[in-house]
């Protein structure tokens, strides 16, 4: 089964449409991974990191899942995080990427 997975994957990472849309995905998916990490670090369920925030286990679902039509808001973040004896910090960091202002012709190289 892994061998087919990995396979499946090598072949799809192939495209460059599908290893763009994975590599956009890079960052979403490095959060989630901590955010799992953090709950079983601290040894709880859903349902008691549910009451610890003050919310319920499908909420708490829902902030763990990979889910694009789900964002929690900054304030459900720090529930989770005080939740778990953690901090939330968000913070933005130049990219690289490039950035259009203005029209076309005014193109700025984020450094």
């Amino acid at each position: 089964m892994a061998s087919n997975l990995k396979h499946f994957k090598t072949r799809a990472l192939a495209r460059p449409d599908v290893k763009a849309a994975y590599d956009g995905l890079a960052e979403e998916f490095a959060f989630l991974d901590q955010v799992l990490k953090a709950r079983a670090e601290a040894g709880l369920t859903q349902a008691e990191v549910a009451a610890r925030a003050g919310t319920t286990q499908s909420a708490i679902a829902r902030l763990e899942s990979a889910e694009p039509k789900h964002s929690p808001s900054i304030a459900t973040l720090q529930r989770y995080a005080n939740a778990l004896g953690y901090k939330v910090e968000i913070k933005l960091v130049k990219s690289g990427r490039r950035i259009i202002t203005g029209s076309r012709r005014t193109q700025k190289r984020a450094a």
